[in-house]
């Protein structure tokens, strides 16, 4: 009786080793092509959207071409999990501010004439918040603002600054307080 053996296959590990000594693309598509499902399946649960993961694919395997021939990578299939989804969430930071709907005219009235009350008191309170952001000290205003008007994180906050992380975080946390009770105190 004839039994039939599967083709053996070359674990990943020798064919990074083979790739980064060689710099042989076609070696480096045997990987693409094993764990594309994979790559693919992650960026379609992060982007929910069919084109954008297959974008996001073409975009990582195009990052590993340089990046396999720098670094060592002992388990190929976790690192690759792991490079997929944060370049996936790379994208939702950089879409999360520019994503907008437009709105019909026609949905709402956008005449000045019907909402001056609104308009006025807005005015106000933006004049308020000004002057009680004036009395701030110089650290909680700083990093108030970097944090509420320019939407840095902590982090960027503390390379802007010369300030660590529990600074920032204080200083943004008394800033927030002494700005609520400066409002409240102003009407």
């Amino acid at each position: 009786m004839f039994i039939r053996q599967k083709p053996s296959i070359v674990p990943d590990s020798e064919l990074l080793l083979h790739y980064r000594s060689s710099g042989d693309v076609q070696i480096l598509g045997e990987l693409f092509t094993r764990y594309t499902s994979l790559m693919y399946g992650v960026c379609l649960k992060y982007l929910k959207d069919r084109d954008d993961s297959k974008d996001a694919v073409m975009q990582v395997f195009e990052k590993l071409v340089q990046t396999l021939r720098e670094h060592e990578i002992e388990n190929f299939k976790s690192w690759l999990y792991v490079t997929t989804r944060n370049h996936c969430l790379m994208q939702l930071r950089a879409k999360k501010g520019k994503m907008t709907e437009e709105l019909s005219p026609y949905l709402m009235e956008t005449d000045p004439f019907f909402h001056l009350e609104e308009e006025t008191e807005l005015e106000w309170n933006l004049s308020k918040l000004e002057k009680c952001m004036e009395q701030l000290v110089v650290e909680q205003k700083r990093c108030v603002q970097l944090f509420y008007m320019e939407q840095k994180c902590y982090k960027d906050i503390t390379g802007l600054t010369d300030f660590n992380l529990n600074q920032v975080k204080s200083f943004i946390q008394n800033g927030k307080r002494n700005l609520k009770s400066c409002m409240e105190r102003n009407g």
